[in-house]
């Protein structure tokens, strides 16, 4: 926890010192402002010393009120600049995190979970590095406000003390209490988005299946525990927050009273005693806010083990790293991924290759996978569901991570397939294409810096030309969010249409065309091969794509089961005679 909050201080170190500062500037101002008041009252009642008038005293006033506008004018600015700072690498920390894990399995919980994080976790983590500048302003303000008082009168300054020890020992005693009642909070409020999420993206099988009271009922029970967890966590915080601050203003009371006393017995002037009141006022802020503080140490330390737990960094060194972070509000331009002579492929081998599932599930496991791809062939995964076919692309891929075997790429073994096997030297099409709200244009670039001209020749070769002059504004369609507007096969061609405008040299299709009809499947096919010599490595149980393969690989049961070409299969294998049989309505 200390050193995560040092590794964010340091990120921007000038900033942070600059912050505690502007901050330490404003409080010592309010020191200035009790003097001041000290003079007036002093002035009043003919104690201010020799050449002080009212009229000056008032000149100071307005003087020291000014500068403490600007003071807390700068202080607001640096504060805001800072906290968004922080904001900003925490959050993109975050999502660097999740997209370096297995895209197969890239969030630990659901997308409601990881978006609680995102907003709120990163806001308490946030607001404790504010809370740190106000503490340490604090404690310079006390260091300088204590000497004075006690040069004032040390039998009054020492009330001052008590609350403080008070309030850091009661934090002791319920920071464990603080630290479970805000992890139960959290998980409540997780389980709460994350049911909501589902039920939104689900809504269409919820009403197909009569199930809407259920999910209702089920949320609002949801909402029943996060009520009851959120009460326990609130009211314990607020209840010492009260604790702190009753504490603080009983003590300000035996203060007034004590100096009652010394007023009466001339120890104390009305300025001493009107400075005195000023400080006390700070100073019993201060000592509510270090009970907060710890309260709020406590919280922020659960919510830097979820930030943890989301990109499964459990050292928690990547959370807090220094990064790069876009300060303008201008998006960085891309840039179209290099190519080498290693990135041309002559040859994909895979070796041994091997999945288990962690959960032990009912999936099956990936076992002893071998195969080769050469440049130029179309090369097709085929077998019953839930056989391994995506799972091996995924493994394949590193959107799983392997558990055995190994990938070549031209005779060079691939450590890290997640990081290789992007563009220009591969790109894949999942089962289920994600697209995004925005223009259809802009989806099919994704941030790539082509222009129309390839993106045009992407969907031709997607065999989507068509489909877009009878959009109303053609590629600058806005298709609303995952594609909600375009059909299956217009979500599928687009995606494709993703990968040829990368000009990958290799390309991998789960089971594209299982949207499509036949005569434009075929056409997919045919434009894929016009550009020359194009591999492709494609999951299907098509009839067309079984009969253009340079080679089939039958899956069973996460085994490879037999390799060659449709003919040889169709003679050599009842498994694949069977699919074949199966396949034959659908085409025909």
């Amino acid at each position: 926890m200390i050193r995560a909050v040092w590794r964010l201080i340091r990120y921007r170190p000038g900033l942070y010192a600059a912050d505690i500062a502007a901050w330490t500037a404003i409080l010592l101002l309010e020191l200035a402002a009790g003097y001041v008041a000290k003079l007036f009252f002093d002035a009043i009642t003919g104690a201010a010393p020799a050449g002080l008038t009212v009229g000056t005293v008032i000149g100071w006033v307005g003087g020291v009120a000014l500068a403490r506008i600007l003071s807390v004018f700068t202080g607001g600015w640096i504060d805001i600049r800072h906290r968004y700072t922080m904001e900003v690498l925490l959050r993109r920390n975050l999502l660097s995190g999740v997209l370096a894990q297995p895209g197969a399995c890239a969030l630990p919980g659901p997308t409601g979970e990881a978006l609680n994080t995102f907003r709120d976790d990163v806001m308490v983590v946030e607001d404790l590095l504010s809370w740190l500048v106000d503490q340490v302003a604090f404690a310079i303000y006390a260091a300088a406000a204590l000497v004075i008082l006690i040069r004032v009168d040390a039998r009054i300054t020492a009330y001052v003390v008590l609350p403080l020890l008070s309030v850091v020992l009661a934090a002791r005693i319920v920071s464990k209490q603080i630290r479970r009642f805000r992890e139960e909070s959290r998980r409540a409020t997780e389980r709460v988005t994350g049911a909501i999420g589902e039920a939104m993206d689900g809504v269409e099988t919820i009403q197909l299946s009569g199930a809407e009271r259920h999910v209702v009922a089920h949320v609002a029970a949801l909402n029943e525990e996060r009520l009851r967890a959120t009460i326990r966590d609130r009211l314990l915080s607020q209840s010492f927050h009260s604790f702190f601050w009753n504490a603080a203003t009983l003590c300000t009371g035996l203060i007034l009273l004590a100096a009652a006393g010394a007023l009466r017995a001339g120890t104390f002037t009305v300025g001493d005693f009107a400075m005195f009141v000023t400080y006390v006022g700070v100073l019993t802020e201060m000592v509510a806010g270090a009970g907060d503080f710890m309260i709020h140490v406590r919280q922020a330390g659960v919510s830097l083990d979820r930030m943890r737990t989301l990109i499964g960094d459990p050292s928690g060194g990547a959370v807090v790293s220094s990064a790069p972070i876009q300060e303008r509000a201008d998006r960085p331009e891309g840039a179209p991924p290099k190519r080498t002579a290693a990135d041309r492929l002559e040859e994909v081998r895979v070796e041994g290759l091997g999945y288990r599932w962690p959960d032990g599930g009912l999936r099956f496991s990936l076992s002893g996978v071998t195969f080769t791809v050469r440049r130029g062939e179309f090369v097709v995964i085929t077998g019953r569901i839930g056989s391994g076919k995506t799972t091996l692309l995924r493994a394949l891929l590193g959107l799983l991570p392997p558990t055995d075997g190994a990938v070549y790429w031209n005779g060079v073994r691939v450590d890290d397939p997640a990081a290789f096997f992007v563009p220009p030297r591969s790109a894949y099409t999942p089962q289920v294409p994600r697209l995004f709200s925005g223009s259809l244009a802009e989806n099919i670039r994704l941030g790539l810096p082509v222009g129309d001209a390839e993106v045009s020749a992407a969907v031709r070769a997607a065999a989507m030309e068509d489909d877009v002059l009878r959009l109303a504004r053609g590629l600058d369609t806005l298709i609303g969010a995952q594609g909600v507007r375009l059909s299956g096969g217009q979500r599928q061609r687009t995606a494709a249409a993703r990968m040829f405008v990368r000009v990958p040299e290799l390309l991998v299709f789960d089971d594209l065309s299982s949207a499509l009809d036949v005569e434009t499947e075929r056409r997919l096919w045919e434009r894929t091969f016009e550009c020359g010599d194009r591999t492709c490595l494609v999951v299907s149980h098509r009839r067309s794509a079984l009969l253009r393969a340079d080679r089939i690989l039958l899956l069973r049961d996460g085994r490879l089961e037999a390799v060659g070409t449709l003919d040889e299969l169709l003679g050599s294998s009842e498994e694949m005679r069977r699919l074949w049989r199966g396949d034959r309505p659908r085409d025909l």
